[in-house]
């Protein structure tokens, strides 16, 4: 397969967009869209849409550390349903738990405490949410 992927870091201020690629099991972060109460400005990402040409959107499902869901998991799953109502792309949830973790220390490794800006830890928080769905398909 050689489909290529959006993931998805959904937040209540801001929203990590990460693109990958099946074929070659790679992601890398694109950026980060800003969002009022965890509604994105729909625009932006009908633009991101129509530039890459997604055939899967990957959205990360924040769980408690039990598995367990919180009421962010629910806004998400709410986020993941109004991406493919709008665009009618497939979606698929991906278990997000230490990503963000994951990316702080990323970005700090490469670039120290400069690193660390919040648009940045998102955009690869998605990419590590990617990286992910690709390593379990």
């Amino acid at each position: 397969m050689s489909r290529t992927l959006l993931g998805f870091d959904y937040g209540t201020k801001s929203i990590g967009v990460a693109v990958g690629q099946e074929l070659t099991a790679t992601a890398r972060p694109l950026l980060a869209l800003k969002a009022l109460d965890g509604i994105p400005n729909w625009d932006d990402i009908a633009r991101l849409v129509n530039e890459w040409q997604p055939q899967l959107l990957i959205i990360g499902l924040p769980l408690n550390m039990d598995g367990s869901e919180q009421d962010i998991s629910r806004r998400a799953r709410k986020f993941a349903n109004r991406l493919h109502g709008r665009f009618g792309i497939q979606v698929e949830l991906q278990d997000e738990r230490l990503t963000t973790t994951d990316a702080r220390a990323r970005l700090f490794e490469a670039g120290g405490y400069k690193a660390l800006g919040k648009d940045a830890v998102d955009a690869v928080s998605a990419q590590l949410i990617l990286e992910s769905w690709l390593e379990g398909n």
